[in-house]
């Protein structure tokens, strides 16, 4: 004899809440990506409907993901006006990028060191990945492989909270990464600072790689100050 299954409502409440987090998550995802390259510029508004057609989702889904941008500091939503994409200002970019040095000098410290060179073999893959698209002009994919590196070598730390604080600043300074993801110089400058990162992190040079961490964050942040002036 079958036995039935029951469901309560906080269950169905959870699984509809799981169902909907992917399609939320891609959206985000998009938008973000969006930003970083400038379809959509600082203080244009996003349109729900608009969205709505492109992602082909309804209007719960891209008002979920709307307010995630918000508490991530990507949009700002205002009582009868919408949405709007955020324009950071020279203030609140210095004070990212402050905390963000912090935070990854730090993780930097943490890391056992030497790394054995079989943790360090699927970094050296993403890095090959980067200078891949690089050569090839790809600015998306050098932008993705960029977050992949960091991440992993991030993550050689242990501290996962640590490394989930680190993820959290950077994203929420993707709106200054285009001023120097177009910029040739910068992206062979970033490619050759991975490279020197790899070779601290293979002969155990601490602080070399602290430094490292330090300045690799200065070239978006000056390039961006640089700039924005004529949006404030």
């Amino acid at each position: 004899m079958a036995t039935l299954q029951y469901t309560t409502a906080p269950e169905r409440a959870r699984r509809k809440r799981a169902a909907e987090s992917q399609p939320v998550q891609d959206i985000v995802r998009r938008i973000e990506e969006d930003i970083v390259f400038r379809v959509y510029h600082p203080r244009e508004r996003l349109v729900e409907d608009e969205l709505m057609q492109r992602f082909e989702a309804k209007r719960h889904l891209v008002r979920q993901a709307l307010a995630e941008l918000d508490r991530d500091g990507f949009v700002l939503r205002k009582p009868n006006s919408g949405a709007q994409v955020r324009a950071l200002t020279a203030k609140e970019a210095i004070e990212l990028y402050a905390v963000r040095e912090i935070l990854e000098t730090s993780c930097a410290k943490l890391i056992p060191m030497p790394v054995d060179v079989r943790r360090l073999a699927p970094i050296e893959k993403i890095q090959r990945e980067h200078a891949a698209a690089i050569k090839s002009k790809d600015v998306r994919a050098v932008f993705r492989a960029n977050l992949a590196f960091h991440a992993a070598v991030f993550r050689l730390c242990g501290n996962d909270a640590l490394v989930e604080a680190i993820a959290d600043f950077a994203r929420r300074t993707h709106p200054v990464r285009l001023t120097t993801l177009v910029t040739e110089q910068y992206l062979e400058q970033a490619r050759g600072e991975h490279e020197l990162m790899l070779r601290a992190l293979r002969k155990g040079d601490r602080a070399r790689l602290v430094a490292l961490c330090a300045r690799h964050l200065q070239p978006s942040r000056e390039a961006y100050l640089r700039t924005i002036g004529h949006l404030n």
